[in-house]
């Protein structure tokens, strides 16, 4: 084992770890969540999708392997082109025929919003670093930071709200952690709040500017209304019937594969396996573990960050960390209420390609950084690595 480490597993060893451990539960999760899709559209042939299930998940570990044995200076400068090609493709899938239906997030067969989440936070871990001293003119901060963010988190929107929110709180928490004024993270967050206030409004005002404004509206207003809502049943129906399966599995669970709801919870696989989790393995073994799992992701990638011998990698390790642990949380906290429905799915739990292997490759990103720790000459001045 110790070999393998040391050959083709280099860097942060327990994040390598915590990797195998989720997917072994998703493999384990996603085999019982997928009954009803298989009922319904493979004659109950559950194992086909746990066939490709596991492939993906497969895919993505190679990929770790492949792209962590790269130098972290590589990708700062891959972070321009990314950036460009995640505006073209996310503009794509605004002008390209969605069926009829309201917004789209597809475009050949993956989300371009997933790579254009790690797109951005390794151009700002890149901005962030080369730049430090002069992002403290306001200026320079909104033209070098700002934009780049308005403009990929506004091209999101459109079609998905969550992960436009998401990625900017990743960003703006980024941006704190860097060399930027309070005061100016400050006006920065006052003029996002006035822009987004005027989407809204002009969303209301012209319906089809913003076609999913009424189900934004929606469902923050089920969300703080409750059951007080008109068609209560109706719109809470998902987080009421999560909520059930959580019951049922209690502190010790129904057992694998046991779940009662999993045949009547939409998205099941994916938005609210948490819940599924929960009840097949308990609130202990299920879900405190993989609440643990993901909290230890984030202390790991927070003591590489402080250790890493680049501003460019601790920006980069942090960034795409977060970002992970935010997503999980987001999600956990749909499944038990805490939050409004997202559509977020569970980072390297949830049944899904572009994910999985989207945040395998910030997994990987992450990695390199750890690696790079260890293997960098201790005289490397940190301006090299992002250059």
């Amino acid at each position: 084992m110790s070999n393998i480490f040391s050959k083709y597993l280099t860097g942060d060893k327990v994040i390598w770890v915590i990797t195998i451990l989720l997917s072994l539960f998703s493999l384990l999760i996603v085999y019982s969540s997928t009954s009803q899709l298989s009922y319904k559209f493979r004659d109950g042939n559950t194992e086909a999708y746990i066939l490709k299930h596991a492939l993906i998940l497969g895919g993505g570990f190679l990929l770790m392997i492949y792209i962590h044995k790269f130098k972290i200076n590589y990708f700062s400068r891959l972070s321009q082109i990314g950036i460009i090609i995640s505006v073209i493709l996310l503009m794509l899938v605004l002008v390209m025929p969605n069926g009829g239906k309201a917004a789209s997030r597809w475009l050949f067969g993956f989300q371009p919003s997933d790579m254009a989440k790690i797109s951005l936070i390794v151009y700002l871990a890149r901005q962030l670093s080369v730049n430090k001293e002069q992002l403290k003119v306001f200026k320079v901060l909104v033209i070098k930071i700002m934009l780049p963010i308005a403009l990929i988190c506004g091209l999101i929107l459109p079609a998905d709200l969550s992960t436009a929110l998401m990625l900017f709180a990743v960003s703006m928490v980024l941006v704190f952690v860097s060399n930027v004024s309070i005061k100016h993270i400050g006006a920065i967050f006052g003029l996002a709040i006035i822009g987004f206030s005027l989407l809204l409004l002009l969303g209301t005002v012209f319906p089809k500017m913003l076609p999913r404004v009424p189900t934004w509206t929606s469902r923050i207003s089920s969300f703080v209304k409750g059951d007080e809502t008109e068609n209560a049943a109706d719109k809470n129906y998902q987080t009421d019937i999560a909520k059930a399966g959580i019951a049922l599995g209690g502190l010790q669970g129904t057992g694998p594969s046991k779940s009662t709801v999993k045949n009547i919870l939409p998205s099941a696989w994916a938005d609210f396996i948490f819940a599924i989790f929960i009840e097949e393995y308990g609130s202990i073994l299920g879900g405190l573990t993989l609440i643990l799992l993901y909290l230890i992701i984030l202390y790991r990638v927070i003591v590489i960050a402080k250790t890493s011998k680049s501003d460019f990698g601790s920006y980069l390790a942090f960034g795409l960390g977060f970002s992970i642990v935010f997503q999980a949380f987001l999600n956990m906290g749909v499944s038990v209420n805490l939050l409004p429905v997202t559509g977020q799915p569970l980072p390297m739990i949830s049944m899904g390609g572009t994910s999985i292997l989207f945040t395998s490759i910030s997994l990987a990103l992450i990695l390199s950084v750890s690696k790079d720790i260890v293997t960098n000459e201790p005289d490397k001045k940190k301006a090299d690595y992002a250059s």
